[in-house]
């Protein structure tokens, strides 16, 4: 397996449990949106967590969700900030962004996103010829810790839309609530002609798979990490 060293250049607060990492390879590290890296804690011990980066950018980032009671993902922030260097094995993954001139949507629930985001970011980098949506499902708005940044980029794409899904919103909220696949049903009649890369807990990605298909979708247009296991 090949390693590389990355120094840990920032860990900062996204919200109360999640975190940004910023890595600093000594290397040039190889890889495609929507691919993930592997931290190495051990000889058999290696963690994956999504790169929210982009390839043209020197540096990897990472948004890690993270609690005292989570051990997979805080031993892995405590090395980082005790150590301030770690390895990482090459970054891997199939559901790594497609090039191709498809209308594409993107689908993330809680920290999914860094995989959307990477894929986002590459598309506008890009310039977009078919329309894309991003749908992103979080418990309260609170924990949507890109919300501003997301509505303003599809102010300046006018081919982007974003739309954010609240499970347990305020009194306040006037957009959706529940579950985010939910919300793409009720707003397609037809996915047929979509591309569409989702990122989340396996079990949304199994229901979504079902009722995306169901909806049109083929299968050879669905992406996501989750579905080589399940």
């Amino acid at each position: 397996m090949s390693e590389i060293t990355c120094r840990v250049t920032d860990i900062s607060p996204l919200t109360d449990t999640i975190y940004k990492v910023v890595l600093t390879p000594q290397q040039a590290v190889n890889y495609k949106p929507g691919h993930y890296l592997q931290v190495v804690m051990g000889e058999k011990d290696l963690r994956p967590f999504s790169i929210a980066s982009i390839p043209s950018q020197t540096k990897l980032e990472l948004h890690i969700g993270a609690t005292p009671d989570n051990k997979y993902a805080w031993e892995v922030l405590e090395a980082m900030r005790s150590i301030g260097q770690i390895k990482i094995a090459q970054p891997k993954g199939d559901a790594y962004w497609r090039e191709l001139p498809r209308p594409t949507l993107l689908m993330a629930g809680g920290t999914g996103f860094s995989y959307t985001y990477s894929i986002l970011q590459a598309m506008l980098a890009e310039g977009l010829k078919e329309p894309l949506y991003l749908y992103w499902g979080t418990r309260s708005l609170d924990d949507m810790y890109a919300f501003q940044a997301l509505q303003e980029m599809a102010q300046q794409h006018d081919k982007f839309c974003f739309v954010p899904v609240v499970e347990n919103p305020s009194n306040d909220w006037q957009g959706k609530t529940g579950w985010v696949h939910e919300a793409v049903l009720a707003d397609f009649t037809s996915l047929e002609p979509y591309h569409v890369y989702i990122a989340g807990r396996f079990e949304m990605a199994g229901v979504a798979r079902e009722a995306f298909t169901q909806k049109g979708l083929k299968k050879d247009h669905l992406f996501g990490d989750a579905y080589a296991f399940i």
